[in-house]
């Protein structure tokens, strides 16, 4: 049980209810070309903005709780950030927690991996970025599961390395590989038969990221997967060799390497193996992790697929469950808005259609199933359509209005969350046009619901969870501008983006409570505190500052 949220004495919030309007996936763009948001006809959108206190919210990076500002945000940790008011750790510290406290081993995916391997004595493969630089992996969470890997009877088992010289010393790959090696050593006189297998450099082989290059991954697959690819004795033979051929080469810019004996490689992934990338950070994991998982595959080719079990660290895109099984779930988290709101007493209302509702639902409440209380809160799922997302990309949003407008007039609900996942869904299509269409058919809903909300003597606050529509072309990151195919065409760019998001408060009944210049520089989780204040509660200890500022508050 929550504390209990003591009222605003200044302001008892509005007649009608607050309606919390989640875009999924719409920001503002950096880019003209390929921002599909500001390319589609949003008169709702645009008047808002115009008429409306308004302002920018981070929703990537840090300020969703991941380890760096380059990581991308995603629905999950979005609706996380919306529903609880804070930032949880993601990422590192999130793994490093879990392994610390046994979670990662007694989890599911790491049980099934040691019941498939032990009895049938088949090799475990790790794959990932081999340094400490702790923005997409750590050495030492790869010792930690090695270690247990022994523990629990692991007899083969495989090191897949990718140099870093990036986020670490530009050529300290021997600081690594050179412990690393000696290490293994001390299981090798245990019976056990544990090597490194492969490796190059991370932007040379496997590490691709936004559908850049995808060559690299594809030379990755030959050279982890395949055992095909320039032949040594030892990780230390190559890095050696590639340095006196080249002395200022940099580590992620080292070739392919395979560890073979008289001719043949130690270490290629066959069926009934396990492979585990165990990077947490997800941009430079999707594109390996699709090679291994989608069975329509038409990057490049894989050959012959070998049927084993595959596992990230993480979930890396919460919006499209990739991968398929991973060992560490997501952060615990408590004192939720929805907790304190059914606490208080407050009917709510949580709709959106089937693939979005468990972000207003599970995770806006902290990745908990089940409501805080039966008879304050109602959950609506709209059915999705059974098909691709680009040939309806109007998808279910005129549906979930019209129960919203219904809701609205019934009066029962004092907040109402819903999302429109138009911007998120059909932008992962890469099809720009339908995202166009998308964004326009979720505009036409804005009216209708600024109209309801109006009527009503309510207030609707309108942002997103993370970008996606605002971006839809790759980009060079030098110049900024658009790469093409070969017949000219842009490449699509199907990831999120790294752009902020609206937060606009639609107030027409507002009598100057709060100054109508909101705060900048905050991220998404300001919109817990937020909702909470328009509805005339003072934000709880602890919560991250609300983007209201109320007369005599010069913070």
């Amino acid at each position: 049980m929550v504390d209990a949220l003591q009222k605003n004495p200044a302001w008892q919030g509005r007649r009608g209810p607050l309606l919390l309007v989640i875009m999924d996936g719409i920001g503002y763009g950096v880019h003209v070309e390929g921002d599909a948001v500001a390319a589609a006809v949003t008169g709702s959108l645009d008047k808002l903005r115009a008429d409306c206190p308004h302002t920018r919210l981070k929703a990537h990076g840090k300020a969703v709780g991941l380890p760096a500002d380059d990581d991308m945000g995603n629905s999950e940790v979005g609706h996380n950030a919306i529903g609880c008011g804070r930032v949880f750790a993601q990422g590192s510290k999130l793994v490093g927690a879990s392994i610390a406290a046994g979670a990662m081993f007694q989890g599911k995916t790491w049980r099934d991996l040691m019941a498939s391997l032990v009895p049938s004595g088949k090799c475990l493969h790790f794959l990932g970025l081999f340094s400490d630089g702790n923005v997409h992996s750590h050495i030492d969470h790869l010792k930690a599961m090695i270690d247990r890997a022994a523990a629990e009877g692991i007899k083969r088992l495989r090191v897949h390395v990718l140099l870093d010289g990036r986020d670490v010393g530009e050529q300290s790959a021997l600081e690594f590989i050179d412990p690393f090696e000696d290490w293994l050593a001390g299981f090798k006189a245990r019976g056990l038969d544990y090597r490194i297998a492969s490796g190059g450099g991370r932007m040379y082989i496997t590490m691709d990221r936004y559908n850049a290059d995808w060559s690299m991954v594809e030379r990755g697959w030959r050279t982890h997967v395949q055992g095909i690819g320039r032949q040594f004795g030892s990780p230390r033979e190559a890095v050696v060799a590639y340095r006196q051929a080249q002395p200022n080469l940099i580590d992620q810019d080292m070739h392919e390497f395979v560890i073979a004996e008289n001719g043949t490689p130690v270490g290629p992934v066959v069926d009934g193996d396990a492979v585990i990338y165990f990077n947490f950070r997800g941009d430079r994991a999707l594109e390996i992790t699709a090679a291994f998982e989608q069975d329509q595959f038409d990057r490049f080719d894989r050959g012959v697929r070998p049927k084993v079990m595959y596992a990230g660290m993480m979930e890396y895109d919460g919006d499209l469950h990739v991968p398929k099984a991973y060992l560490v779930s997501p952060p615990a988290i408590d004192r939720t808005m929805g907790e304190y709101l059914a606490g208080a007493g407050v009917p709510m209302l949580a709709i959106s259609e089937t693939q979005k509702f468990g972000h207003v639902t599970y995770f806006f409440n902290g990745n908990r199933s089940g409501k805080f209380d039966e008879r304050l809160e109602d959950y609506v799922e709209i059915p999705s359509d059974l098909l691709p997302f680009e040939q309806r990309p109007w998808m279910k949003c005129a549906e979930i209005t019209d129960y919203v407008l219904a809701a609205i007039r019934e009066g029962k609900h004092r907040f109402i969350r819903l999302n429109f996942p138009n911007g998120d869904m059909v932008g992962h299509t890469g099809n720009y046009q339908a995202v166009v269409c998308s964004v326009e058919a979720m505009d036409l809903q804005l009216s209708r619901l600024r109209s309801a909300i109006e009527a009503a003597g309510g207030i609707m606050l309108v942002t997103a969870d993370h970008g996606n529509a605002d971006d839809m072309y790759e980009h060079e990151k030098k110049t900024g501008a658009v790469t093409r195919k070969a017949d000219g065409q842009p490449r699509a760019k199907t990831s999120h983006s790294l752009n902020p998001v609206p937060c606009i408060v639609f107030d027409p009944e507002g009598k100057g409570e709060y100054l109508p210049a909101l705060r900048e520089g905050l991220g998404i989780s300001s919109l817990a505190a937020s909702c909470i204040e328009l509805l005339g509660f003072q934000a709880p200890a602890g919560y991250d500052q609300s983007v209201l500022r109320f007369k005599g508050d010069n913070a």
